[in-house]
């Protein structure tokens, strides 16, 4: 089929089977499969100028590449693509979010004590690897320091979130806590805490001494890294 800027689109069907994503993953495994030859599988067809696996490229192309940006992009966003419809956006927004709970289950680290900020970081960056605006996690400890509880507190912009220090004290008490620990993300990459990280720090661990509760850490997650108040021996309570 010739396009119009003068190249020829290949059909599917003319590609030799080991090529073709489907057959490749059922003679070479899953993780033979580039990421486009996977969301092509779940795209299971092109359009008339397109084949699947260039819609699929073009889909992570508009997530600049990355599964993390696909994950956070809205089924209207994929919708725009030509040849991705409803159908076919939900049923890759599925697939990411199976994928995103898979990590939940191999990261569970509530059957073990905390001990560290990498232990948090590593508990935590399934719900929050990828995400485009700042979310504010809270885990609730009991005396040894195992997760009773965990909860997403607040849901904000690219550059800050609302933190509602009343709530979080009531929920620890409501759960019989002992140790609170705070999380939340910095899409731009950098974790370094702000003078608003700061101060909501100060201000949540004098709430939480009211009743006697500790406050174990403040985590500020990027992607790749993070910033732990407790390691930095800023205003909480070390593990």
């Amino acid at each position: 089929m010739k396009r119009t800027d003068g190249k020829t689109d290949m059909k599917m069907k003319e590609l030799c089977p080991d090529e073709r994503p489907r057959e490749k993953m059922i003679s070479k495994g899953a993780d033979s499969l580039s990421n486009a030859e996977l969301l092509a599988i779940l795209l299971r067809t092109g359009t008339g100028r397109h084949n699947v696996l260039e819609t699929a490229q073009m889909l992570l192309k508009m997530a600049e590449g990355s599964l993390s940006g696909l994950v956070s992009m809205s089924v209207e966003k994929m919708c725009s693509i030509g040849g991705i419809g409803q159908g076919k956006a939900v049923t890759v927004a599925a697939a990411l979010e199976l994928g995103k709970r898979y990590g939940r289950e191999i990261c569970r680290l509530d059957r073990v004590p905390i001990t560290g900020p990498e232990m948090i970081y590593r508990m935590m960056l399934p719900e929050m690897r990828g995400l485009r605006h700042e979310e504010c996690w809270v885990l609730y400890l009991n005396r040894a320091n195992y997760v009773i509880g965990k909860e997403r507190f607040s849901k904000g912009g690219l550059d800050s979130t609302t933190v509602d220090v009343r709530m979080i004290v009531k929920t620890a008490i409501e759960k019989l806590a002992s140790g609170v620990i705070l999380v939340h993300n910095h899409p731009s990459g950098n974790p370094t805490p702000g003078q608003t990280d700061i101060k909501l720090t100060g201000r949540l661990k004098a709430a939480m001494e009211t009743f006697d509760i500790s406050l174990v850490d403040h985590v500020v997650m990027c992607d790749d890294r993070f910033y732990s108040f407790s390691d930095e021996g800023m205003t909480v309570c070390r593990i």
